[in-house]
């Protein structure tokens, strides 16, 4: 599903130019659940971005579902990431004047679906995260654990093929953290593959394989 090759990434910091990764190759295959660790700048969060073609790789090559990712204008990136990939973030990243169903239904929007269809098929989300009778609320209305699940909703309407979690539950307490991986294997189960970055080591070993990451390389996998 995902293939890396020699991936390297700088960037210009003043003066200087920082070496973020430095050769890294990684295989992702269909259906797998991995997570990523590493210390604050290691690369890791640079990784994430470049899988989700939130940001570009200097050299080397990417390939995701066998296209070959390179030169794309903002529209193809959208485009794609609209089709393939799903994101759920630490901070949730929910529209704060939009309810429940309409934060759900956004990326149906840029599929051209009608608002119809789209809030019908949100509706249908949130029935599955057990939050149909909150979709007209705000997200200041929701708890933490409320909010993910909504983010989560959100990541699957489209049907992407990866989904890309950044520190899912840095934000939440243990018990829901412990829920919210619970819902991500079973995602996970119904074959879509996840890339999961993370600092907590229970939650790296719900996943499948544990990718360490040390100043810009992968310094060992690990079978969970």
């Amino acid at each position: 599903m995902i293939q890396i090759k020699n991936i390297h990434k700088s960037y210009n910091n003043g003066q200087n130019r920082l070496h973020v990764l430095k050769g890294i190759d990684l295989k992702i295959e269909a259906g797998e659940m991995i997570s990523i660790m590493g210390a604050s700048g290691s690369g890791k969060s640079t990784l994430l971005n470049i899988l989700g073609i939130l940001d570009i790789h200097d050299e080397g090559e990417y390939f995701l579902d066998g296209m070959k990712i390179q030169h794309l204008s903002e529209r193809k990136a959208a485009q794609l990431r609209n089709k393939m990939l799903g994101f759920v973030f630490q901070s949730f990243n929910l529209i704060s004047f939009k309810n429940a169903m309409e934060n759900v239904a956004m990326p149906l929007y840029y599929q051209n679906i009608s608002r119809k269809k789209r809030n019908m098929t949100a509706m249908e989300y949130l029935e599955r995260m057990g939050l149909k009778e909150w979709a007209h609320h705000l997200p200041n209305e929701l708890s933490g654990g409320q909010k993910q699940r909504v983010a989560i909703a959100r990541a699957m309407i489209s049907k992407p093929k990866v989904i890309l979690a950044d520190e899912p539950t840095g934000a939440l307490d243990s018990v829901t953290s412990l829920e919210m991986m619970d819902l991500m294997q079973e995602i996970n189960r119904s074959g879509i593959t996840i890339v999961i970055v993370t600092h907590e080591h229970d939650i790296a070993m719900r996943t499948q394989k544990t990718i360490r990451i040390t100043d810009g390389m992968i310094t060992e996998i690990v079978l969970n």
